[in-house]
């Protein structure tokens, strides 16, 4: 079988409550032999506790295979990018270096690669992801089209992905505010902006009447 044609896997980072609940329940996919694939980044740490979940977006056109000296990782032909074949893989790191996402990870005790396969034991037969059953906000969200365009009606999603010049489409799709005026995401455009500010003046505390005047810090 196959992951069926009118179920796809939409990634909203906005809804993400940093529970944890996805990379738990990634370690009890079958395939994985325990381990989770799936990891949750802090997007600014030291001034927000915004999270994101991180899964592999699984490419039209695969870095981590493209690089592969070993030729160990597969895409089927339903567009999931396979964890690297265990007979295959040599450990070369070549995939987790090359990957844009970040998400390969070298398993040095097994000299393997392992990632996320989109929980292809489940999926290939009809049924979610793990971490999309569990997800309680749904930034996880494993359906068709019509259950995102009825569920998140605010809300559209991507799968092209701007790294510079290199352009990378996805089967994995992001969710961003239905009014921004943009059909893809430019990874890195904001790599030279100027750092955002986060101190606080001390004629606001005095100004909004959070301190007496006189009070101090």
């Amino acid at each position: 079988m196959g992951v069926p044609e009118t179920m796809e896997f939409f990634v909203d980072p906005s809804r993400c409550i940093g529970c944890n609940a996805c990379v738990q329940a990634c370690t009890e996919c079958n395939s994985h032999k325990g381990h989770s694939m799936i990891q949750l980044d802090i997007i600014d740490p030291g001034t927000s506790p915004q999270t994101v979940p991180v899964i592999c977006m699984h490419c039209d056109s695969p870095t981590c295979a493209e690089v592969c000296p070993a030729d160990a990782i597969k895409r089927t032909a339903d567009g999931v990018v396979q964890s690297a074949r265990k007979p295959r893989c040599i450990a070369c790191n070549n995939c987790v270096l090359a990957c844009p996402f970040g998400v390969p990870k070298m398993h040095t005790e097994m000299y393997l690669m392992m990632k996320c396969d989109m929980c292809y034991d489940r999926t290939s037969i009809g049924k979610k992801p793990m971490c999309a059953t569990v997800c309680p906000s749904q930034a996880l969200l494993f359906g068709t089209r019509e259950e995102l365009e009825r569920l998140r009606p605010n809300s559209k999603a991507i799968n092209t992905f701007h790294f510079g010049n290199q352009v990378i489409t996805t089967k994995v799709s992001m969710l961003i505010p239905t009014r921004a005026a943009t059909e893809h995401l430019d990874v890195v455009s904001a790599i030279n902006d100027a750092p955002v500010s986060h101190a606080i003046e001390d004629d606001y505390y005095f100004a909004s009447g959070a301190l007496d005047e006189g009070e101090g810090l």
